[in-house]
């Protein structure tokens, strides 16, 4: 069941350097305080979250067989749906319902409760341009940052990265984020919400590696 906007704007999304010397909470203030220095406007909140499930010893078969991983993820923007990523596979919206499917299917994915991640923050307009900046955690711990950049009057993601990233240097410095791997699978198809949310199980991922957490349950 899709419950999504009719329409869903490119937007890149990558992961943020703490600053020498600070902390991710004093990085993510500065990088705010460039903003609003820009004339950005606060727009309320937002939160991505993403639990991982592996599939069930009983159902993989011989031994030595590799599991697959399944990402459950949420985020604020859609507060009526839910999206299952499958690793290197498609993307799965359904409405929010699907978590309660997942309870029910524990005989087959297993959640990874241990590695529950999480971005959240501070939404800001500035322009025709949509700016989330996150705190990722895990559990009680700051692991790292997230920015997301949506551009508003574009629907092809080749059209606008240009404009996105010269928008991402004027307040990220020196740090200049490569164009999301989806920009260029999409090439001139219509950008949708599960590109968006394919590119933050990819920086979840990134940074659960970067913290050397293992997916519990998969050796």
């Amino acid at each position: 069941m899709w419950t999504l906007k009719a329409c869903h704007y490119p937007s890149s999304v990558s992961q943020m350097p703490v600053a020498e010397g600070k902390s991710v909470q004093q990085t993510v203030e500065l990088l705010t305080r460039k903003l609003e220095l820009l004339g950005a406007e606060k727009q309320g909140t937002f939160c991505v979250d993403c639990e991982t499930y592996h599939t069930a010893a009983s159902t993989m078969g011989s031994q030595g067989q590799a599991g697959k991983l399944m990402y459950v993820m949420h985020n604020s923007e859609y507060p009526l749906s839910c999206f299952a990523l499958f690793e290197n596979g498609p993307c799965l919206i359904a409405d929010a319902n699907f978590d309660v499917l997942m309870v029910k299917l524990k005989g087959f994915f297993q959640n990874a409760k241990a590695n529950k991640i999480e971005t959240r923050g501070t939404r800001y307009q500035y322009c025709d341009f949509l700016v989330k900046v996150g705190t990722v955690t895990m559990g009680p711990s700051a692991r790292g940052i997230s920015v997301e950049v949506e551009y508003g009057p574009c629907v092809v993601a080749s059209d606008c990265w240009n404009l996105l990233l010269e928008f991402l240097q004027s307040f990220l410095g020196n740090h200049n984020p490569g164009a999301p791997a989806v920009f260029g699978n999409r090439h001139d198809g219509v950008y949708g919400p599960a590109d968006t949310m394919a590119q933050y199980m990819e920086l979840f991922n990134k940074i659960r590696k970067q913290q050397q957490v293992p997916v519990a349950g998969i050796r």
